[in-house]
């Protein structure tokens, strides 16, 4: 990119926000009669946006409304997909139910955030939901005891073009969204800011830096170390364009922070963590449980899980740690990967709830 700035690219809205946005103006319209357009919804970590209805309907016992997502400039395969919702009170005290409408997909196999039978509508879209719910009915009166379905145009098809399948979400799509925004997608530009963040470290004579997969792993981070708000690299999947560059650039230390199943992969060697380009190795964590005296039918059942997660819940089940093993499989893979570069690592591992459950330390 010859030194270049890289290109700006659009911000988008997740399926989760837009879904929140359709989901509160039906419910206002059941409240009052009328249709906000356009509705205006709060975030999860602060601020708002709003969005135009793409159609509305108001009818006896039950509110629809839709609304068109824009995903910015992200290659997202739900982008201009029509997002609705219909909202039906129900009775006093059944509280709020989620429903899986045409184009979403039903949960059928353990080991992801929503457990099976469950419409996968991810756990932060649903809070923002609620949210809504719970801004409207203060504001009305109306009792926030009702059943939400959510619909994607399309829905079915487009899930082919994801892992739903493979995941045992069938039926449609996932519900997703942790922050409400879709910040764009591109490794290009990414890597180069990971770069970039590395020589501003360097030349601000900072000795120790932060790679996190997400915003909660580097919340824990943050609780753990009083750093420069510099020091946090927004590393995200691109494990590769962070380790690769600090092989030839080093700063002194090096905290690394992600959830189980991203650093399962990176334990496995991979250099880009997000899902359509590197997979778990089932066998890999079958291996890592027998080594940790884990019974033979444990790890077979290992070698048949869905997901990671499933994995790490099987063996919690059965009082064994693979975090901790795990962190220092990682260690060992991203100190291969630096070739001996004078850079001391740490790895934690850290749950959704962004409790650290297994680290390595700087010594070994």
């Amino acid at each position: 990119m010859s030194g270049a700035e890289p290109q700006h690219l659009r911000r988008g809205w997740t399926t989760g926000a837009c879904a929140t946005g359709a989901v509160k103006a039906a419910f206002t319209a059941l409240a009052t009669g009328d249709f906000p357009d356009p509705v205006d919804i709060s975030l999860p970590r602060g601020g708002a946006t709003s969005f135009a209805l793409a159609r509305h309907a108001l009818n006896k016992g039950s509110a629809s409304a839709a609304i068109i997502k824009d995903a910015g400039d992200d290659p997202d395969v739900t982008h201009g997909a029509l997002v609705s919702a219909t909202v039906r009170p129900l009775p006093s005290g059944s509280g709020i139910v989620f429903k899986a409408g045409e184009g979403v997909g039903t949960v059928t196999r353990p080991g992801l955030p929503i457990p099976p039978g469950e419409p996968a509508i991810n756990p932060v879209p649903r809070e923002m939901m609620r949210q809504a719910i719970a801004e409207v009915s203060e504001l009305t009166g109306l009792a926030g005891d009702v059943e939400i379905e959510i619909s994607i145009d399309g829905g079915e098809e487009l899930a082919k073009k994801t892992l739903n399948g493979r995941l045992g979400i069938v039926g449609g799509l996932s519900v997703l969204g942790t922050t409400g925004i879709v910040r764009p997608f591109s490794c290009a530009a990414w890597i180069a800011s990971i770069h970039r963040g590395i020589d501003v470290a360097r030349a601000t004579g900072m000795t120790h830096v932060v790679g996190a997969t997400g915003s909660t792993s580097e919340g824990a981070v943050r609780a753990r170390y009083d750093l420069d708000e510099a020091a946090y690299l927004d590393m995200g999947d691109f494990a590769g364009g962070l380790l690769k560059y600090l092989r030839a650039h080093p700063v002194a230390r090096l905290t690394l922070a992600g959830g189980f199943a991203k650093f399962t992969k990176l334990a496995q060697g991979a250099l880009d963590l997000h899902s359509a380009r590197s997979r778990v190795d089932f066998a890999f964590l079958a291996d890592l449980l027998a080594d940790q005296g884990a019974p033979q039918p444990l790890c077979d059942a290992a070698l048949h899980a869905n997901t990671a997660k499933e994995v790490l819940d099987l063996s919690l089940e059965s009082g064994i740690d693979l975090s901790t093993p795990l962190a220092h499989r990682t260690k060992a893979a991203v100190l291969e990967i630096l070739r001996g570069a004078p850079v001391e690592v740490e790895v934690l591992i850290v749950d959704r709830d962004g409790h650290v459950t297994g680290e390595t330390g700087w010594d070994e």
